[in-house]
């Protein structure tokens, strides 16, 4: 059984003393990759040189909402440089956060539109945050939908069924992580229990969104398979037929390599 972890924040210093413990441990549990989103371009140096330590540790690069107190003009043109030099397997994190109100709306939305130019022009996945924005986000990535060039994943998707079908139906992919094992996120699940599982992913969003049996620690990678069983309950599916189609879809989205590490 092979999983991998779509949404990991595995670079942050919450891993610094046990990073390679955990790797092993992963190893034992099945999992083999990590896509690891960047925030912030002061980041950036520190993701690229801790996914260059390992082939199961992929980056992308990317300007989250949440920290927009920290990016610059400036940083929208870096990132383009960092696409052409590194060629990390996606785009992000980026997108739209409505949730805390001191986040200006019009600076998040240029600043989403510009990941968003990037992504067609670079044929790259999109890894999206949309905390409380998803109709806004959605409205932009109909703007610039291209079958051909613009897709992605919207992380730790928590919208309707409605929202989930038209994200299907313009390409991109729902993230599913620790929330999906807690028995009150009742409109989740239903939704993740009737969408085709050819869109799904699976993602820890280590250190943070810990599942239920966690609820409290520090989030890691090893929790992947306790997400994995979860999504295979509630669909009435089994394990192996979770982790070989989400891996799949991650294999797809990302054109990691197809061989178990």
């Amino acid at each position: 059984m092979r999983l991998i972890d779509t949404h990991c924040h595995f670079d942050e210093p919450d891993f610094a003393d046990d990073r390679s413990l955990l790797v092993d441990k992963m190893s034992t549990l099945g999992v083999s990759d990590l896509i690891f989103p960047a925030v912030s371009a002061n980041h950036w140096p520190r993701l690229r040189d801790i996914c260059a330590m390992s082939p199961r540790f992929h980056a992308t690069y990317g300007l989250h909402p949440v920290y927009l107190a920290e990016h610059t003009p400036a940083d929208s043109v870096s990132l383009r440089h960092w696409l052409e030099q590194e060629q990390p397997v996606a785009i992000g994190e980026c997108g739209l956060d409505f949730y805390l109100p001191e986040l200006d709306v019009v600076q998040q939305e240029s600043l989403f539109i510009a990941h968003l130019i990037l992504a067609r022009e670079f044929e790259l996945p999109l890894i999206i945050h949309a905390r409380r924005s998803l109709d806004c986000v959605l409205k932009h990535i109909r703007r610039f939908s291209n079958k051909k060039n613009l897709g992605g994943v919207i992380h730790s998707f928590a919208g309707s069924q409605q929202q989930a079908d038209t994200l299907i139906k313009l390409g991109f992919y729902l993230g599913v992580g620790g929330t999906v094992t807690y028995p009150r996120a009742q409109r989740l699940r239903q939704v993740l229990a009737n969408v085709p599982l050819e869109r799904l992913l699976l993602e820890t969003d280590a250190p943070d969104q810990p599942d239920s049996a966690w609820r409290g620690k520090r989030n890691d990678p090893t929790r992947l398979p306790v997400i994995a069983a979860s999504l295979a309950e509630l669909r009435g599916e089994s394990l192996e037929h979770i982790a070989e189609v989400t891996t799949a879809n991650a294999l797809h989205l990302f054109k990691l390599q197809h061989e178990i590490l």
